[in-house]
């Protein structure tokens, strides 16, 4: 960095910590997103009541992928069938799951043209909310410096360059931002 100041660099920690969960909440809220294929990650906030907790689908079975486009749960405990057919029916995923006494299976169904492209639609949608909270956080960021000016804990010259670090910080994370909505706008199109 441009500048030898503690309270700058705690402040830069700060941003960058926050820039970053903001980079893994959207890279998270995108693997959730189905593209047509079959994805365990669709599954990850999904809750079961396994003996009365609140337990991830995926702590209490085993989940694995078939032929692409389908999804297998296998339960340690086939008591847990029902149950699990019921939450993924209460969850309302959009596929109905099939369960033959042993295992639930979800099938993908291929994605239509216009369903893909309102995937797209709500990526795209995804991305400008994240960008938004990291134009909050670049705000942020300003607000602190300027007040380190105010309080004479650095120089009008000092200031600038802070504001330099901060806005290529800010502008690094949008161009990760750009990159993953382009993966993702990508990955859904792809027949």
């Amino acid at each position: 960095m441009a500048i030898e100041n503690e309270q700058f660099e705690m402040i830069m920690m700060e941003l960058m910590e926050k820039t970053d969960k903001t980079l893994s909440v959207l890279a998270s809220d995108y693997v959730t997103i189905r593209a047509g294929r079959a994805n365990p990650h669709i599954l990850d906030k999904v809750l079961v009541d396994y003996y009365g907790t609140p337990t991830p689908i995926n702590q209490v079975g085993n989940l694995s992928v078939t032929e692409g486009r389908c999804l297998v749960i296998a339960p340690w405990d086939s008591s847990m069938l029902k149950i699990i057919e019921k939450q993924l029916l209460v969850e309302n995923l959009g596929i109905t799951p099939a369960n033959d006494g042993k295992v639930i299976r979800l099938v993908f169904p291929a994605l239509t043209e216009e369903r893909r492209r309102e995937l797209v639609k709500q990526v795209k949608k995804m991305a400008e909310d994240a960008k938004i909270a990291v134009r909050n956080v670049r705000r942020d960021g300003m607000d602190a410096i300027k007040k380190l000016k105010n309080e004479k804990a650095i120089s009008e010259d000092e200031h600038a360059s802070c504001e330099k670090e901060i806005d290529k910080l800010i502008s690094e994370t949008v161009e990760k931002i750009d990159k993953l909505c382009q993966d993702k706008e990508k990955d859904i199109m792809v027949v």
